[in-house]
């Protein structure tokens, strides 16, 4: 069966993005575990980066994928803007957006966008680290505006099925293969 890295976004003394006391390290965290569990139960093998509140770099993170032989590597993240409540959604960003990366990238958002959050799309992003040294298909999943109300009350208040989403996303792109 397919082996999945799930790499939960920054961590230790690197938060993320922070507003009003939240901070996307915990975010992350929180739902890379549940996606992770979701995966096993569907009989999906995963790797994390990291499952405690510890940082390692992004080229770190890439060559554990690497080393593990990864399929897939799924990086979870929020978003942040310059002004809280200035946007809202779900983006997931990949080196490149045709082939199995794009087809992960749109499974994902399609599912959030069900949940609920407005899908702003897959868009390329060739700087990323976790995007370009990887040697699998990998996507950087930006679950909402952490500085954005609405969208940290449908995180909070509909968690489950956001965390359903993103492995049925998964499951999707791995069960097509």
């Amino acid at each position: 069966m397919a082996l999945v890295v799930i790499d939960p976004g920054h961590g230790g003394g690197n938060p993320g993005a922070v507003y009003m006391g939240r901070q996307e390290k915990d975010d992350a965290l929180a739902l890379s575990l549940a996606v992770g569990q979701i995966l096993e139960e569907n009989g999906v093998n995963v790797y994390y980066t990291r499952t405690t509140d510890i940082y390692e770099s992004p080229e770190r993170k890439a060559q554990e994928g690497n080393a593990v032989k990864g399929d897939y590597f799924v990086s979870i993240h929020r978003n942040s803007s310059p002004y809280p409540n200035q946007y809202t959604g779900v983006e997931t960003l990949v080196y490149n957006q045709y082939g199995r990366a794009g087809m992960l990238a749109n499974n994902i958002n399609s599912r959030l966008e069900a949940v609920g959050f407005e899908n702003q799309g897959v868009n390329e992003r060739t700087n990323l680290v976790v995007l370009n040294q990887t040697q699998m298909p990998a996507v950087l999943v930006e679950v909402g505006f952490i500085n954005t109300d609405a969208d940290n009350q449908l995180l909070d208040e509909r968690f489950d099925e956001v965390a359903r989403a993103i492995a049925d996303g998964i499951l999707a792109t791995v069960w097509a293969a």
